[in-house]
């Protein structure tokens, strides 16, 4: 079982590197938004409803994916092992962000308006009056911070149930990937639903931020740099998206900020295209070293 669930996290580190994200149309992360757009409605007793809504999506994702995966082994083993490394990549995400990261960067420095609109796809902020420098800035803080949520946190979780069954490993990244979608989209103060979601993101993703933080100061050969990280890690709203974001500030020696929000490593200057570009490359050795160590810890 130990094998067969390192491979299925080497299967979805391959598909991460040839395919990088499904097409959207197939992609089950995108059916499930389209699934939660009328959940955004009024409610007579919203945050009842915002709790339930955040109990049973995650529960029904980990569900489907656990059943699939189970109905594949009865067939064949293997055929579970591959459906699992299936699941897990579906879960994950890391090249499709790294690359539209870098095309942000290099649009920078080239065509400035088109930086701006590329950058939507990376963060939810306004763009339309930021300087090249703040665009480069939003960049490589979405990519940190894209590490935990989008990589880390599903791994984990994959690699952390792997020793009871690959259907609940399997489950289990759905899980931890149904109750990030939620947050993206319901957890804004603006929406009536979205204390519990919003919440419920802050616990499952306190450790893999903390993680993705200890991964950039690894990659980069530079541990230390966690504690110097540590003061600005808190100066964000979240209690958790400032670890990797002020970690990967430090090591690049640049500042980081979001108007009105925080400022991280403010003693220094904006990211130059070539500290931008060095971000990125930190942050894909992070995402690389995750993989492996999901690896390590199936096989345990």
């Amino acid at each position: 079982m130990s094998l067969m669930a390192a491979g299925s996290v080497a299967i979805a580190a391959g598909l991460d590197r040839l395919v990088a994200e499904p097409p959207g149309r197939l992609h089950p992360v995108a059916w499930l938004g389209r699934l939660l757009r009328p959940l955004d409605r009024q409610w007579p007793r919203p945050r009842l409803a915002g709790a339930a809504i955040a109990l049973l999506v995650p529960l029904l994702a980990a569900g489907s994916v656990a059943t699939v995966v189970a109905l594949c082994e009865r067939v064949d083993p293997l055929l579970g092992a591959a459906v699992a490394g299936l699941g897990c990549f579906v879960a994950t995400s890391r090249r499709m962000l790294l690359d539209e990261a870098r095309a942000v960067v290099t649009a920078s420095e080239t065509d400035l308006p088109a930086a701006r609109q590329r950058l939507r796809s990376l963060a939810g902020r306004d763009a339309t009056d930021l300087s090249a420098s703040e665009v480069r800035s939003a960049a490589v803080e979405s990519a940190a911070e894209n590490l935990s949520d989008g990589l880390v946190a599903p791994l984990a979780g994959f690699a952390l149930l792997a020793p009871l069954s690959l259907p609940a490993a399997a489950g289990a990244a759905a899980w931890v990937k149904a109750v990030n979608t939620l947050d993206s989209t319901f957890g804004y103060h603006s929406v009536a639903i979205g204390w519990a979601p919003a919440r419920l993101d802050d616990i499952v993703m306190w450790a893999p931020a903390r993680a993705s933080a200890a991964l950039l100061a690894v990659a980069a050969g530079r541990p230390a740099a966690l504690r110097d990280a540590r003061p600005f890690a808190r100066r964000p709203a979240s209690p958790n998206a400032g670890w990797p974001m002020a970690t990967l500030a430090v090591l690049l020696g640049v500042r980081l900020t979001k108007a009105g929000a925080y400022d991280l490593n403010p003693s220094a200057t904006l990211p130059t295209p070539a500290d931008a570009d060095r971000g990125v490359t930190v942050v894909s050795r992070a995402g690389w070293l995750a993989f492996g160590l999901a690896g390590v810890i199936a096989l345990c």
